[in-house]
């Protein structure tokens, strides 16, 4: 199978050591989508309004939430879901699948999801942030730790 061949979706997976319910809790809080998605990602009526480092902002809303298992949002005008499995170990392996990504922005979605999957990772298994914050060195301007 080619990489990332389905036209329709991007499909990412990642395995990590924490839990579920513990990766479900960054992806479904403010503090959670802060310490690795982007500088703020306040909820606000089930909407949440990510802010950037350049100053870039989205915002959309929850679509579905099943704590421990699904988390969706709409982000840059497609539908996010993270699925979340348990691993038989504690752990969890994550399935992401953005839907409706338009044709001119595939290629630099495909690569974006690793600047939020990988610090991800980080944030939740290490309790590390990869991201540099600086508004003078963002994806924009080339830099893959924004």
């Amino acid at each position: 199978m080619a990489f990332q061949s389905d036209p329709d979706r991007i499909v990412w997976r990642l395995h990590l050591s924490s839990s579920p319910e513990q990766v479900y809790a960054m992806l479904d809080s403010d503090d959670g989508r802060a310490s690795f998605w982007a500088e703020a990602a306040i909820e606000r009526d089930g909407r949440v309004r990510f802010t950037f480092p350049g100053g870039e902002e989205t915002e959309g809303a929850i679509l579905r939430r099943e704590p421990g298992k699904v988390w969706s949002v709409e982000y840059f005008g497609s539908i996010v879901e993270f699925l979340l499995e348990p691993d038989g170990a504690g752990g969890t392996d994550l399935v992401m699948i953005d839907r409706g990504v338009a044709d001119e922005h595939r290629t630099e979605v495909i690569a974006g999801w690793l600047n939020v999957l990988f610090p991800l990772k980080a944030a939740v298994d290490f309790g590390v942030d990869l991201r540099n914050h600086d508004p003078s060195r963002t994806w924009r301007h080339g830099y893959a730790d924004q």
